[in-house]
């Protein structure tokens, strides 16, 4: 796949980059030396790998997916000022 004058335009365009002509024209040659490279990985045979998260063999943590209050609305509700139930008391603010 190559690049011509016009995709790039356009492309920058898209990216709403203000780019000259002489800048486009560079742009094209470096746009066109990556997708050479990504074809080269195309050639690669990656048939017996395994896909991979991560460069380190991990598993992930996980934790039991139970519905709970917490445990902890008493220690949420010890520094308020007042409270009644776990439940926070504020004054009316409205009249």
């Amino acid at each position: 796949m190559s690049v011509d004058l016009a995709t790039v335009k356009r492309v920058a365009k898209l990216a709403r980059i203000a780019v000259t002509d002489e800048e486009a024209a560079k742009m094209e040659g470096e746009l066109n030396t990556i997708l050479g490279f990504v074809e080269q990985l195309d050639e690669v045979d990656v048939s017996g790998v395994e896909p991979m998260t991560s460069v380190m063999p991990m598993e992930m943590k996980k934790r039991a997916d139970v519905v709970t209050d917490g445990g902890k609305a008493d220690d949420i509700t010890a520094n308020a000022p007042e409270s009644v139930d776990n439940f926070f008391l504020v004054p009316k603010v409205v009249e």
